[in-house]
């Protein structure tokens, strides 16, 4: 699948790019897979991201899950992988929490989702970095809510680092595309 011309479509907030889109399409060096646990693959963003990327995603998905995370990768940590077919070069695979009303721990987990897959993009040396909105398709957590913590988590982490240079959030919808949109302009 060739790459989209999503750059000049994208509203910037300093290194902060915000673009409503197909992720499986955005030609960032890495993506943020909102995978399940197994990261074998699923449904939603996990699902669209192993089918466009293909299986050489899945085979060293499998390898890590042998090799490090044989009950899966825990709930806010990461992991990086190739990207297979996709225009990105590297996959990072992390676990958002599912929601369970907000008493559960699931800021912090949700945050460690953000954290960790950006000091794994720093740690590699990776230009641009793409996420979509962890935990809020099938997972529940409420869009305003994981919007807030995404944003203010990318801000902290991008004023003390120079890599990743470039983070953007891609919305799939217009309801989550405007909740981004307000919080990035701190509406």
């Amino acid at each position: 699948m060739a790459p989209v011309a999503w750059h000049a479509e994208a509203q910037a907030f300093g290194r902060i790019l915000l673009y409503q889109g197909d992720i499986t399409t955005v030609d960032t060096t890495a993506i943020v897979n909102a995978a399940n646990s197994s990261i074998l693959g699923g449904g939603g963003v996990d699902g669209a991201i192993h089918r466009a990327g293909g299986p050489a995603i899945v085979a060293e998905c499998r390898q890590i899950r042998a090799q490090q995370y044989p009950n899966g990768l825990p709930t806010g940590e990461a992991v990086l992988t190739n990207a297979g077919e996709l225009p990105a070069e590297k996959v990072i695979h992390t676990v958002g929490p599912i929601w369970q009303g907000g008493y559960q721990g699931e800021a912090l987990l949700l945050a460690n989702c953000y954290r960790n897959s950006l000091r794994l993009a720093a740690a590699h040396q990776l230009d641009s970095v793409a996420f979509s909105a962890i935990s809020t398709g099938d997972y529940g957590y409420p869009k305003p809510e994981a919007t807030a913590i995404a944003v203010r988590e990318v801000r902290q982490f991008l004023e003390s680092h120079e890599l990743p240079r470039t983070v953007v959030f891609v919305t799939f919808d217009d309801e989550s595309h405007q909740v981004y949109e307000q919080e990035l302009s701190g509406i």
